[in-house]
């Protein structure tokens, strides 16, 4: 038996081989130690043995609630992602794995790995609307990589989607993949007529550093990107100033930045109704983009997430409420789960990236039916 991570978003801590029936197991905290739930590694045994690997750190996790009816994820062509047996008992996660090759990549989600990110910009740019842009790099010297999407016209709304800020929200970048692929189809009217009305600025990876290292929330240092938009700095997130510093030069008429909620087992949005100046005119925009939502997708619902903050208490240091704030737009946080949909439960896949992509392409729809209330 063998087991290893050391390979791109790798994470895990062999603690003792010896008995297949209690491998023992440890996640690596992120850099700073604050943060950690993320795991990613390969199982190498015998074809038709039986293997319980204990994750015995796993009572003193990030969010000890995502365990809860939580089941990890495997692969063994690194294309199709499955979910194994998974309980969650006296602190310690029991993955149950019956090999029927010789290898097994077990995961918290299904990673999307720098190369993979590197394929996608590699694959939109070849597109006539589409330009890259250099923003700068991280603290491990990773490009940080703004893709444009549009002609650029001054009267058009500009539209920004960010996704992982947090790098083990895997689920964000698979689904910034299906929506640009969606907005670059040709033969798609919702894209179509979006790329009449506006311009897109899609940062498809905030954290390409805390991605490749194995973290789950933070970047290179141990910086929490998410706390970091009212002030950030180059000495420990120069990720979220580029993005910033670009932002005051487009302006921004709606953001979408995309994440994923370790104990809700729910598609749902977190809007900015407590930003100071929040208006009628706002929230009656916020509705109609989750109405349209709602139609677009079935995986989405607005029943559950998280309680909306009163007027005037949000936290300005998160990037949708800054970025509402700063530029008095619509602008949401898509959460969506690393366990199953409990409104849509599929017992094989659960949470997928399939259903990341398809979410995608409903939110371009959703985009669609508020672009002209945008400007």
């Amino acid at each position: 038996m063998r087991i290893t991570a050391n390979f791109d978003s790798g994470n895990i801590e062999v603690i003792n081989l010896d008995n297949k029936d209690d491998v023992q197991l440890a996640i690596r905290p992120d850099e700073g130690g604050e943060f950690f739930q993320w795991f990613n590694f390969k199982l190498e045994g015998v074809v038709g043995n039986q293997y319980t690997l204990n994750i015995v750190n796993a009572d003193k996790a990030s969010y000890t609630k995502g365990w809860e009816d939580y089941q990890a994820v495997a692969t063994y062509d690194r294309q199709n992602w499955f979910r194994l047996p998974t309980e969650y008992v006296d602190g310690k996660l029991s993955i149950q794995v019956e090999l029927d090759c010789d290898a097994i990549q077990i995961a918290y989600f299904a990673p999307y790995s720098y190369e993979r990110h590197q394929d996608l910009l590699a694959a939109v740019q070849v597109h006539p609307q589409v330009s890259l842009e250099h923003l700068g790099l991280t603290l491990d010297g990773r490009d940080m990589t703004l893709v444009k999407i549009g002609d650029g016209d001054e009267d058009k709304a500009n539209i920004w989607i960010t996704a992982r800020q947090h790098p083990g929200e895997t689920m964000a970048e698979w689904l910034v993949e299906g929506l640009m692929n969606n907005l670059l189809d040709s033969d798609c009217p919702t894209a179509k007529a979006l790329l009449d009305k506006a311009n897109f600025y899609i940062v498809p990876n905030m954290n390409p550093d805390g991605s490749a290292r194995g973290h789950l929330r933070t970047n290179a240092v141990g910086t929490n990107l998410n706390r970091e938009w009212k002030t950030p700095s180059l000495e420990k997130s120069p990720e979220v100033l580029y993005v910033v510093n670009k932002m005051k030069e487009t302006g921004v008429d709606l953001f979408y930045d995309v994440h994923g909620d370790e104990g809700l087992p729910y598609v749902f949005l977190a809007g900015c109704e407590g930003v100071p100046a929040f208006t009628k005119e706002d929230a009656a925009r916020q509705q109609a983009f989750v109405d349209a939502l709602l139609m677009a997708s079935p995986d989405f619902q607005d029943k559950f997430g998280y309680d909306k903050d009163e007027p005037d208490q949000a936290n300005l240091t998160v990037a949708s409420n800054w970025v509402a704030h700063t530029f008095g737009c619509l602008s949401n946080t898509l959460e969506m789960p690393f366990k199953d949909n409990a409104n849509m439960p599929d017992l094989m896949a659960g949470w997928s990236p399939e259903r990341c992509i398809y979410l995608g392409e409903a939110s371009l729809i959703a985009m669609n039916a508020v672009v002209d209330k945008l400007k």
